[in-house]
């Protein structure tokens, strides 16, 4: 059944940012007097719900004020050089837009650098509603992001689909009863997650 409403993560599923997401953190450790660490290091645990981002990446018990800054102030000075869209992204968003689904974004990023990277990437017009890691009191595996979508756009969870590249979105969506569908060119590596975008394109939109 095609859905209603489409809820997309942003970083691993819509947009490839991983070099951006690795140097930010890393803009952020130097500030703070830490070592850089790998981008393949960083890329690995991400998006491992089991672990405190926080700590993980800077040794502190939750994020703090001046790291969501600093992390901003990385992407805006580099995302115009380091940020592109998936390939094929673009007119799948066209096409869900064109059958009169609504679409969102459910991100665990910062609204100021969500709003940048989509405006810079053309596709901030694309979406109904935004829900960002400062919009919600706890950001995604919680499904507190997906149930302000679903309130914001009057959808009922059944009629909704969430698409994601990892375990925290997939943990979110089950906890929001919302249909889920992983993809396989972010930073996941699940082996039956969804290879191309044709095929999402055919999962979302099966008559």
């Amino acid at each position: 059944m095609t859905p209603e409403l489409v809820i997309f993560d942003m970083d691993g599923t819509l947009v490839n940012s991983s070099l951006t997401i690795a140097n930010a953190i890393n803009h952020v450790r130097v500030k703070l007097g830490f070592e850089p660490m790998s981008q393949a290091y960083i890329l690995k645990r991400v998006n491992d719900h089991t672990l405190n981002p926080a700590q993980t990446f800077y040794h502190a018990r939750k994020f703090e004020p001046h790291h969501e800054q600093w992390f901003s102030e990385y992407y805006t000075q580099h995302h115009a050089e380091e940020l592109v869209l998936y390939e094929g992204i673009l007119p799948l968003l066209d096409k869900l837009k064109s059958r009169g689904i609504k679409l969102a974004v459910a991100t665990n990023a910062y609204r100021q650098s969500t709003l940048e990277s989509l405006r810079h990437l053309g596709i901030y017009n694309h979406f109904d509603t935004i829900a960002c890691y400062d919009d919600v009191t706890q950001g995604k595996p919680h499904p507190d992001m997906l149930h302000k979508i679903l309130t914001t756009l009057a959808c009922s969870a059944s009629k909704a689909h969430f698409v994601g590249d990892g375990s925290r979105d997939e943990i979110a969506s089950k906890r929001a009863n919302i249909p889920y569908t992983m993809v396989d060119w972010g930073f996941s590596d699940y082996r039956n997650a969804v290879d191309s975008v044709e095929t999402l394109e055919s999962i979302l939109l099966d008559p």
